[in-house]
Formats: C-alpha cells, sequence, structure tokens
C-alpha cells in the first residue's frame, strides 16, 4: 500500500494537525498549527499542511508555505525569513518498523510530497530544511541539492553537578562563583519575549547585520502556544532586564531560539553562563533529554557554546529551482 498525500485544513483540521505533531519524531512547538499560522500571516505567504497515511495510520507530516509575488514562486519550510525554530518534513510511527520497511516507507512520504508540491505549486524555487529528520536521500534521488550545517546540542543526564562539571573550567567557575545575591534568573512575561527579540535586534544592528524577526510574532506565539512551549528566560540585576533567551520546548528538547547575546552593559556578571546554566538544570529538572544551542556555524560563537561540552549534529538545506531566486525573495522580505 502506498504513502497518501493529504492536505489538512490550518483551521478546521487544526486538532487532528497538533496530534500529528505531538507524536512525530523531532517536532517542536513551531510546528503546531497555531504557529505555522502566525508564521503564514508574517510573511505572506500560503499555508498548506501535507500529512501522508498509510491506509488510517498518519506517517509523515510537512507543512509548507506557498510564496507568490509577482512572477516569483516557491515553496518553502519554514517559510522565507520566518526566523523561525526548525520547521520543515516529520515522521511518526516508523521507529517500530525494522529498517527496510522504515526507508521505504519514508521514501515513499517523501516523494508523494514532492510530487503535491510540483503538481500543486510549481514553484520555481524551493528550499526546505530537515533536522531531527536524517534521511535526506529521498530529496537526493529527487535531484534536490543537500547542504548540510550543523548544530551543538548537550546531552542533559546525570545530576546536575555531573552536568556542571562537563562545562570548559571558565563556564564551571563563572556559574559556582557568581555571586547568587547579585542577580535573579526566573522566567519572564510577554513583556520580556519582546525585550529579548530587541536587545538581538540591537545587537545585529550594531554589528551592521540583518535581523527581521518580528516582535509581534514573537509575542503572538508565545501566547498562543501551549504555557511552557516558549519560555522567555530572564537576568534582572536590581529589578531590571540585562538579558534574557527564548527557549522553545518540546516533548524532549529545549532549543536556545534567540537572546543570549552580549549585552550592552557594564555588569560584572557572566550573564550568558548563567542565563544557559539555568535553562539546561531547569530542563534536567523537568526530565528533559537535550538542550540544543541551535547553529555552530559561526566560529566566534562556537568558541562561547563549545563551553558547555556539546556534541555536533548535522541538519540540512534542501534546495531546488533557479539560482538567485532566494536571493530575491529574502529581498523582498528585508525591504517589509
Amino acid at each position: 500500500m502506498s504513502v497518501e498525500i493529504t492536505v489538512l485544513d490550518p483551521v478546521d483540521d487544526a486538532d487532528e494537525w497538533n496530534r500529528y505533531v505531538e507524536r512525530s519524531e523531532g517536532s517542536n512547538p513551531f510546528n503546531r498549527a497555531e504557529a505555522l499560522r502566525l508564521q503564514a500571516d508574517d510573511t505572506e505567504t500560503t499555508l498548506h499542511l501535507l500529512t501522508g497515511f498509510k491506509g488510517q495510520e498518519a506517517v509523515g507530516i510537512f507543512p509548507v508555505f506557498e510564496y507568490v509575488k509577482g512572477p516569483i514562486t516557491g515553496a518553502f519550510s519554514p517559510a522565507p525569513r520566518s526566523w523561525s525554530c526548525y520547521v520543515g518534513p516529520s515522521v511518526l510511527n516508523v521507529g517500530k518498523l525494522k529498517q527496510r520497511k522504515a526507508d521505504r516507507r519514508i521514501q515513499r512520504f517523501v516523494e508523494g510530497c514532492l510530487e503535491w508540491i510540483d503538481t500543486e505549486l510549481s514553484p520555481q524555487y524551493a528550499r526546505f530544511f530537515a533536522a531531527e529528520f536524517d534521511d535526506i536521500r529521498p530529496f537526493v534521488w529527487n535531484e534536490y541539492d543537500v547542504e548540510p550545517s550543523c548544530t551543538y546540542v548537550v546531552d542533559l543526564e546525570g545530576s546536575e553537578d555531573e552536568l556542571l562539571k562537563r562545562f570548559s573550567s571558565d563556564a564551571r567557575n563563572n556559574v559556582r562563583n557568581a555571586d547568587e545575591d547579585a542577580y535573579v534568573i526566573e522566567e519572564g512575561d510577554n513583556d520580556d519575549v519582546e525585550r529579548i527579540v530587541e536587545q538581538v535586534a540591537n545587537r545585529y544592528e550594531n554589528q551592521g547585520r540583518s535581523f527581521q524577526l518580528n516582535p509581534d510574532f514573537a509575542r503572538a506565539v508565545h501566547e498562543q502556544l501551549p504555557d511552557g512551549a516558549i519560555r522567555p528566560y530572564v537576568c534582572r540585576v536590581d529589578g531590571e532586564f540585562v538579558g534574557g533567551i527564548l527557549v522553545v520546548e518540546s516533548r524532549t528538547t529545549r532549543y536556545r531560539w534567540q537572546g543570549g547575546v552580549k549585552p550592552d552593559t557594564e555588569i560584572d556578571l557572566p550573564i550568558n553562563d548563567l542565563l544557559d546554566w539555568h535553562v539546561m538544570r531547569d530542563g534536567l529538572r523537568d526530565g528533559l533529554d537535550h538542550y540544543d544551542l541551535v547553529g555552530a556555524g559561526v566560529p566566534s560563537i562556537n568558541r562561547y557554546k563549545a563551553k558547555f561540552n556539546p556534541r555536533l549534529e548535522t541538519n540540512y538545506t534542501i534546495t531546488s529551482g533557479s539560482y538567485g531566486l532566494d536571493l530575491l525573495i529574502d529581498r523582498y522580505r528585508k525591504l517589509r
């Protein structure tokens, strides 16, 4: 029996889609219908919720954003310039299968989705992201270009002391020697979400770099997703915000989505070391398995992230179509 691709409605079928998200391997809150709708609205794209079924059993989900601007058409997952955490294809009900059957099911699911995209959308350009989705061979077999990238992941295991001992000596000392009476780290509110985004935007601007994450979008996902899906960790000194990290939380993993930039303050306090430690420590206490630092491709930032003794994991950017259209689409998003 082949895998049949069905398109679910982002509103009417939201509960059904979210059930598949909760059961799929490697998904996160940004794959939920409410977050996908917000991404589509923010990027002026049309959302298609592709779902693969083998009989009555769901085997995969693939949210696709259709972009149309004049003569330019594209298919994306995540949406172009959305600055969302990992969005792309994901599978479910596959881990119980033997390898041969799992390979065949994933291949049929991916190829069914690509056939639907080609037939229904006919994009001139396509760009998808595969994270925690290891079998990218069906994309290669269908003549898509695949470019690997890396992220750092800290495994949350052992006791708190054992986790801390795996850090570099300077990270350990920064955590242990910080005066606990000099700061407060806590989970903030919706206003803190905007403060974190604005701090990141200011850091990018000071470096002459582009940053398009809409603070209203960040606030909206914090408001609309289930409690605990987006956690704004903030550091305050004398009651004032000095730094923060927006954490995305799935069933097994915390993701360092935004924040943790160099604070614009002269306070003698290792703010980001303390923030990351509290995120990891709380995740360990809550029984989560991993802390994904979201990226390991910038040498200057890698030096900081490597202090926590992470391991490397590979993600993939998958593209097809006319060279240069991605630049035109990104330019349009920047102008917006």
